[in-house]
C-alpha cells in the first residue's frame, strides 16, 4: 500500500514538471502574443495552454480580460470566477470579474467583486472608478460620485473616473457640473468616444442642439463599433425633429448592442414619431422585458398608447396601474411623513405648478391662462420649471409666478424637499406620462393635495394624486371609476390663451380659390392609416379639393416621403397635397387662413391644434372615441356649442366634412361668428374659466380641512 502510494506521488511530481516546462514556454509566447496585440492569436494561446493546465491562473486571467475586452462577458465570467478561485488573494482578478459581471448587467455581483478587491489593494484608483460605474447602474448615484472623488484624489488624471463622474451627475440632472467633469475627461484624452457620447447627452438636456450633435458625430466616428456613440447622437437627432436619420442610429445601435436598454427605448420613441406606433409598443417592451421598472420606457407606452384605436379606458388605466406598482409604489413607501400645513379653510392657499413646459411649447398655451387668471387675493403662485429651455415666454410665467423655482437641475428629493419647505398646499402636475415629468416627486407626496390636469390630462394612475381636472365629454361619468385620481370637472378639460395681437383673419379661402382646401395642423404621428383613409375619401368626393398638413417634422424629406406614399396606398396622389414645415407661430396661426375645414386626426385628436383652428375661425371635424385621448375635439367643439361638428363613426366624419364644403357661405358666416362664440364661452374665455378653477381648488382645500383627501 505504502509502496503504492509513492509510486503515484512520484510519478505526479514527474508529471507537473513536465506540465510545468510545457507550460512556461506557452505562457510566455501567449503573454508576448497579447503585448504586442495580436490578440486572437493571443486568445488562440490561452486556451491551448489551458487544455494542458486548466488552473494556471495567468492564462485564466488574460483570456478572461480579452473576452470581457470584446463584450464576450459571459464566457469572460466563467473564465474569471475560476481565476479567483485559483487565486483568491488576487486584486486584479476581483477587479476582472467585477468588469465581466457588470458587461452582464449583474451589477450587485460586480460591486461585491470590486470591493473584494479593494479589501485586497484599498487605494487603487481604476478599481475605484469600476466600483463607481456598478453604482451608477444600481442608481446609487450619490455612492458613485463618492467612489469616482476616491479615484480622482489618488489619480487627477483617471480620464474614466472623471467620464463616470460626468455621467453619474447627469444622472442626478446635475448637467452643468456633468460637463465640467465630462470636459475634464476630455482634456486628459481628446478622443474619448464614451465622454462625446455622455457629453452629448448633457449638452442635449441643456439645449445646446449644436454642440450636442457635434459631440454625437466625433463619438460615432471614433468608435462606430460602440453603440453609446450612436445612441447619444440618436438622441439629439430625435429631439431636434431629424426622426428618420435618428431611428437608423438606433438600428444601428442595436446592431452592436442588441440588448442595449436606452437603444429600445429611444427607437420606440423615433417609431412613435413616425407613426408607427404597434412598432413603438414592440420596442418599449422590449426595453421593459430588459429592465421592467424603466420609469420612462412605461411612461412612453403610457403615451404612446393614446395613438391606438382600440384601447378602451380599462387599457389605459392598467398601463398607469403598472407605473405605480413597479416604480411609484416603491418610492412612496420611502416618502416623508405628515405634512404640517394649516388647516385654515379660508386662507390664501399656495398653489405649486410643476411642469418641464413653462416655454414655447404647445401645452403653456393650455394652462398659461389659468396662471394669469388666478385670484391673487385667494392664491400664491409657486412655479417649478424641470426644463433647461429657457424663452420669451419662459420670462412671462417668471413674470405671473410669486415665486420661481428653476428645478430643472433638481433632483427628485431635492424638488420634493423644496415643495415641502415652500409650504405648498395644492400641488399641480402639468405633464402627466410626457417627457419631463417628474411623477416620481408627486409620488413622494410633497404637499397636502395633489392634482393633475392640463398637459396630459388623462390621468397618471397615482393615488397620490387626489384630483384629475375633466369634463363629463372626454372622462364621461360610467368610467370614472377605473381612475385613480377623483374627476371634477371643468367647463372643458383644456382652454387655450387667446389668440396674440396683430394675427389678421381672412374670409373663407374658398371663395376665391373657387376649391376647398382642408387642413390637418396635428403632429403626424397623430396621422392613423384610419384616419389617412376616411380623409383621402374626402378629398375624393370633394373635387378639386386639396390638403394641407403642417407639422415641424415635416422639414425631415424622409418623413415627408413616407407620409407622402401612406397617402399615395389610400388613392390620393401627392398632387393634391401641401406640406408645410416649422414656422414662427405667428406665420403658423396665419397658414389657417389658407384652409377652409380642418380634420382632426383620431385616435388621438388633437388639442391645441382644435382650439387654434377654431380660434382662427376655421370650423373642425371630429371623431368620438371610447378613451379620453380620442375624445379631445369632441370635448372642445361640445363646450364651444358645435357638437354637430362631432361623430363617432368613419362614414358619419365623412358626411360631416363633405356636407359643409358645398356650404362656402356657411363657411364664411361660421368663419366671422367662431372668435365672438368663442369668447362667450367659459370653456374659451380665461376669466371664468380660471374661476371655476379658484373655485375648484377652494373645495378642495375645505374638504382637507374637514377631513377628506
Amino acid at each position: 500500500m505504502g509502496s503504492s502510494v509513492g509510486q503515484r506521488a512520484f510519478q505526479n511530481a514527474r508529471l507537473q514538471k513536465r506540465q510545468k516546462a510545457e507550460v512556461l514556454p506557452l505562457l510566455g509566447h501567449a503573454l508576448q502574443l497579447h503585448k504586442m496585440g495580436l490578440l486572437p492569436e493571443a486568445q488562440a494561446a490561452y486556451r491551448q495552454l489551458l487544455q494542458l493546465a486548466p488552473n494556471q491562473f495567468i492564462a485564466l486571467h488574460m483570456l478572461g480580460v480579452l473576452e470581457a475586452d470584446t463584450k464576450n462577458y459571459q464566457q469572460a465570467e466563467i473564465l474569471l470566477s475560476r481565476a479567483v478561485a485559483v487565486d483568491p488573494r488576487s486584486a486584479d482578478a476581483h477587479m476582472s470579474l467585477g468588469v465581466a459581471l457588470n458587461g452582464l448587467r449583474r451589477h450587485g455581483e460586480a460591486c461585491a467583486s470590486y470591493r473584494k478587491a479593494l479589501a485586497l489593494r484599498p487605494n487603487h484608483a481604476v478599481t475605484l472608478s469600476n466600483l463607481g460605474n456598478a453604482s451608477v447602474a444600481l442608481d446609487l448615484h450619490e455612492e458613485a460620485l463618492h467612489n469616482y472623488d476616491k479615484a480622482l484624489a489618488l489619480d487627477a488624471n483617471l480620464a474614466e473616473a472623471h467620464n463616470g463622474r460626468g455621467w453619474a451627475l447627469s444622472r442626478l440632472r446635475n448637467y452643468d457640473g456633468a460637463l465640467a467633469s465630462l470636459d475634464r475627461a476630455l482634456s486628459i484624452k481628446p478622443d474619448y468616444a464614451a465622454a462625446l457620447a455622455n457629453r452629448a447627452v448633457a449638452l442635449r438636456e441643456l439645449q445646446r442642439f449644436d454642440e450636442a450633435l457635434g459631440d454625437g458625430n466625433r463619438a460615432v466616428g471614433l468608435a462606430p463599433d460602440e453603440a453609446n456613440g450612436w445612441l447619444a447622437r440618436a438622441s439629439v437627432l430625435l429631439q431636434i425633429q431629424q426622426i428618420a436619420q435618428a431611428s437608423h442610429d438606433c438600428e444601428q445601435a442595436l446592431a452592436i448592442a442588441p440588448d442595449s436598454i436606452q437603444a429600445h427605448l429611444v427607437l420606440g420613441l423615433c417609431l412613435a414619431g413616425l407613426g408607427r406606433v404597434d412598432e413603438a409598443l414592440a420596442s418599449f417592451d422590449r426595453a421593459l422585458d430588459i429592465q421592467p421598472d424603466l420609469q420612462s420606457a412605461i411612461s412612453n407606452k403610457i403615451f404612446t398608447l393614446d395613438f391606438v384605436g382600440d384601447a378602451t379606458v380599462e387599457r389605459h388605466q392598467q398601463a398607469r396601474q403598472v407605473w405605480w406598482e413597479r416604480v411609484g409604489a416603491k418610492i412612496a413607501s420611502e416618502a416623508a411623513g405628515p405634512h404640517d400645513n394649516s388647516r385654515d379653510p379660508d386662507r390664501r392657499l399656495v398653489l405649486g405648478y410643476v411642469s418641464s413646459d413653462f416655454n414655447a411649447h404647445s401645452a403653456a398655451f393650455i394652462f398659461k391662462p389659468v396662471l394669469q387668471h388666478h385670484d391673487r387675493a385667494q392664491f400664491e403662485i409657486v412655479c417649478y420649471s424641470c426644463s433647461s429651455k429657457v424663452d420669451t415666454t419662459t420670462s412671462e410665467f417668471q413674470g405671473i409666478a410669486d415665486r420661481w423655482r428653476d428645478a430643472s437641475q433638481w433632483t427628485d428629493e431635492r424638488l420634493a424637499a423644496e415643495i415641502r419647505a415652500d409650504g405648498v398646499d395644492i400641488l399641480i402636475d402639468l405633464s402627466g406620462h410626457t417627457r419631463g415629468n417628474r411623477l416620481s416627486v408627486f409620488a413622494r407626496k410633497p404637499a397636502p393635495i395633489q392634482v393633475h390636469g392640463w398637459g396630459h390630462g388623462t390621468g397618471t394612475g397615482l393615488p397620490t394624486i387626489d384630483y384629475l381636472f375633466s369634463d363629463p365629454v372626454a372622462i364621461p361619468f360610467a368610467v370614472r371609476d377605473l381612475f385613480a385620481e377623483t374627476v371634477v370637472d371643468l367647463p372643458c378639460f383644456v382652454t387655450l390663451t387667446p389668440l396674440p395681437a396683430g394675427i389678421e383673419q381672412a374670409p373663407t379661402p374658398a371663395i376665391s380659390n373657387r376649391f376647398v382646401t382642408f387642413g390637418v395642423f396635428n403632429r403626424i404621428s397623430k396621422i392613423s392609416d384610419e384616419a389617412a383613409e376616411v380623409w383621402s375619401r374626402i378629398l375624393e368626393r370633394v373635387p378639386g379639393s386639396r390638403l394641407l398638413i403642417k407639422d415641424v417634422a415635416l422639414d425631415d424629406q424622409l418623413v415627408r416621403d413616407n407620409l407622402l406614399a401612406r397617402f399615395a396606398a389610400c388613392g390620393l396622389p401627392a398632387e393634391r397635397i401641401d406640406l408645410l414645415g416649422a414656422t414662427l407661430r405667428g406665420e403658423h396661426l396665419a397658414s389657417f387662413n389658407r384652409v377652409d375645414i380642418c380634420l382632426d386626426p383620431f385616435p388621438q385628436n388633437g388639442g391645441v391644434s382644435t382650439w387654434e383652428a377654431l380660434q382662427m375661425g376655421v370650423p373642425v371635424v371630429a371623431k368620438l372615441g371610447n378613451s379620453l385621448p380620442s375624445r379631445a375635439a369632441g370635448s372642445i367643439l361640445t363646450a364651444l356649442g358645435l357638437p354637430h361638428w362631432v361623430t363617432d363613426s368613419n362614414e358619419g366624419y365623412i358626411e360631416i366634412a363633405v356636407c359643409h364644403a358645398v356650404e362656402i357661405g356657411e363657411l364664411d358666416r361660421l368663419r366671422r361668428d367662431l372668435p365672438g362664440q368663442i369668447d362667450s364661452a367659459a370653456a374659451g374665455n380665461p376669466v371664468p374659466y380660471a374661476r371655476a378653477v379658484d373655485e375648484a381648488y377652494r373645495a378642495m382645500w375645505k374638504r382637507y380641512c374637514n377631513g377628506g383627501a
